[in-house]
C-alpha cells in the first residue's frame, strides 16, 4: 500500500534586502601640450661572412636470412623445402 507523503505549511524567512548600485562616469579633459624633436643616428656595422659548406652522408646496410631451426650440417633438422638460400648472394 503507498502512502501520500505529508507536507508541511511553508517557512517564509524574512525578506532579504539588496543595494543595487548605479555609478555614472564624467570625462573632463585637461590639455598638456609637448614639444618632441626626432634626431635620426645612422650607425654602420660591417659584417664579414665567410661560407662553409658540409656534407653528410647516411648508408645502410641490410643481410637476409631464411632460418629454420638448427643450422644444417650440425645434427639439426634440415630446412624445409623453399627456405633455402634467396637471391642475396647466400
Amino acid at each position: 500500500m503507498h502512502c501520500r507523503p505529508k507536507v508541511m505549511a511553508p517557512i517564509v524567512h524574512p525578506t532579504k534586502c539588496c543595494v543595487d548600485n548605479n555609478y555614472s562616469e564624467t570625462v573632463v579633459p585637461h590639455i598638456h601640450p609637448q614639444h618632441t624633436t626626432v634626431v635620426n643616428h645612422e650607425f654602420f656595422k660591417h659584417q664579414h661572412y665567410f661560407p662553409q659548406s658540409q656534407s653528410v652522408v647516411n648508408t645502410a646496410s641490410h643481410q637476409h636470412f631464411n632460418v629454420y631451426g638448427p643450422t644444417p650440417g650440425f645434427g639439426g633438422p634440415r630446412p624445409r623445402p623453399g627456405f633455402g638460400p634467396g637471391p642475396f648472394g647466400r
